[in-house]
């Protein structure tokens, strides 16, 4: 598969990777607590319409709160996914992202080949879904789409599905993938004006409550300066005029790295693996400092989720350069 650069006047790439009979995938996770599906339903319910009842409570100064006790992982699970709540109810409407990386003890996300089944296990997944039902959209990068042909769906838990959202910027992609054809949940090809035309003319003219379309924003490729690729700010703000302001940057780790540089994270989730792959697609790739005193610190929790340890880390306080 070529590479994907935001730039490129390449060749058009179409999905190349389907899960194999040999790449089994992770097992049904059994240990979730018998109190979490109820409080799991109260949350939903505050995603669709702004309230809940018990066992939520609004307290003006700490944001949702568990109003009764329950099992310690179910109120972990809580801590979690409180940031996401607490966002929603906000007022101001501001834009509001998290985000998501699994790797592996070494720092990749998949070997050289691109082969990601699977660095993380059925916990993990697990918790993909519930961000994705938890918020308004999931982005991936081309790359991620021409590699995985991934769904983007909910399957594995209830809760509606997001809008599936493909940052494409020079409409690399041939308009064949999954996401955009499975009809399965609405789906947006965001690109540059420039490149546009050409990616709704792959698409077609698929009609339907679910059918893809293509967003177009000026000005998403930097002109000046092709290394630095395209202003994910730009990208936020044309999902927050479309009313999508709860974000979920999923993948990969190229995507992830320059939301994260772009300073529009809020919280970004990171899932090792123990694994160790020896040498692969990077993971995370923050600016480089260089004396330790200058390198982001962010507020931290970890959570395990099976075998893999999940590092809740608060960007709230990060800006590009800091």
């Amino acid at each position: 598969m070529p590479a994907l650069r935001a730039g490129d006047d390449g060749p058009m790439v179409s999905p190349t990777q389907q899960p194999s009979p040999a790449r089994q995938a992770p097992t049904a996770v059994d240990d979730i607590p018998a109190d979490w599906p109820a409080l799991w339903q109260q949350m939903l319910q505050l995603r669709a319409s702004g309230h809940a009842a018990a066992p939520l409570r609004w307290c003006a100064r700490q944001g949702w709160q568990l109003a009764d006790e329950g099992s310690a992982r179910r109120d972990e699970l809580f801590q979690l996914y409180k940031p996401l709540l607490d966002a929603r109810h906000a007022p101001g409407a501001a834009p509001w992202l998290v985000a998501q990386l699994g790797q592996s003890l070494d720092g990749f996300v998949a070997t050289a080949t691109g082969d990601s089944y699977y660095v993380n296990g059925p916990h993990c997944l697990l918790h993909l879904h519930r961000l994705r039902a938890l918020c308004d959209a999931v982005l991936v990068g081309a790359g991620t789409v021409a590699i995985d042909n991934p769904q983007l769906t909910t399957r594995r838990v209830p809760g509606p599905q997001p809008t599936r959202v493909v940052v494409d910027p020079a409409a690399r992609l041939d308009g064949q993938s999954r996401v955009f054809r499975d009809a399965q949940a609405h789906s947006l090809w965001v690109c540059d004006t420039h490149h546009a035309a050409a990616a709704r003319a792959r698409l077609g003219s698929a009609r339907g409550p679910h059918a893809a379309e293509v967003l177009a924003v000026d000005g998403l490729l930097d002109a000046q300066d092709a290394q630095q690729g395209y202003h994910p700010e730009r990208v936020v703000q044309a999902l927050a005029a479309r009313g999508l302001r709860m974000l979920f940057v999923e993948g990969g780790g190229m995507t992830v790295s320059r939301f994260f540089t772009a300073g529009v994270l809020h919280r970004l989730h990171l899932v090792v693996a123990p694994v160790l792959i020896g040498q692969g697609r990077r993971g995370l790739r923050a600016p480089a400092h260089d004396v330790m005193a200058d390198c982001p610190r962010p507020p931290a929790r970890t959570l395990s989720l099976g075998e893999d340890m999940l590092w809740d880390l608060d960007l709230s306080g990060h800006r590009p350069g800091n």
